[in-house]
């Protein structure tokens, strides 16, 4: 519920942003001297590449959640048991020990949205997040059917 919240408060701050950019855009354009037209439709873009940007970004967590609670109703969830250092934190040789596991398991089925799902959960523990986005986006297009099985 906290991540939803922040994710949403980050999620109107950046469409304000947005507008209020846009709305610089739009005045350097109205001055109508060839200078300040170029750089408002060059102010333009940025607001519009943001905006696709949180759309792309909303569309990934929507996503793995409904995955998430799909595999939660299914009793798939990896179990979040990993030893954790006195800050909180998951402890690197534990989340490496578990990424072993969870990388031969797809390994064992890599048409199986599920465990590119438990993979990415996995690598996101071991601290590796860009791994852990390629593999949810993986199972995202599994589960949907966009790839070949």
């Amino acid at each position: 519920m906290r991540a939803r919240l922040s994710y949403t408060v980050s999620a109107l701050a950046l469409v304000f942003y947005f507008v209020l950019v846009g709305d610089r855009g739009v005045l350097l354009i109205a001055d109508g001297r060839p200078v300040t037209v170029a750089f408002g439709l060059a102010v333009l873009v940025l607001p519009l590449i943001g905006a696709w940007f949180l759309w792309q970004t909303t569309q990934f967590a929507r996503n793995a959640g409904r995955l998430g609670r799909e595999l939660e109703a299914e009793g798939g969830l990896p179990v979040d048991d990993l030893a954790r250092t006195p800050s909180g934190r998951i402890d690197r040789d534990a989340a490496d020990a578990v990424f072993a596991c969870r990388q031969a398991e797809t390994e064992a089925a890599p048409d199986d949205w599920r465990t590119w799902f438990r993979l990415a959960v996995a690598y996101f523990d071991a601290r590796d997040t860009p791994r852990a986005r390629k593999a949810m986006q993986r199972a995202i297009a599994l589960h949907d059917g966009k790839l070949p099985r």
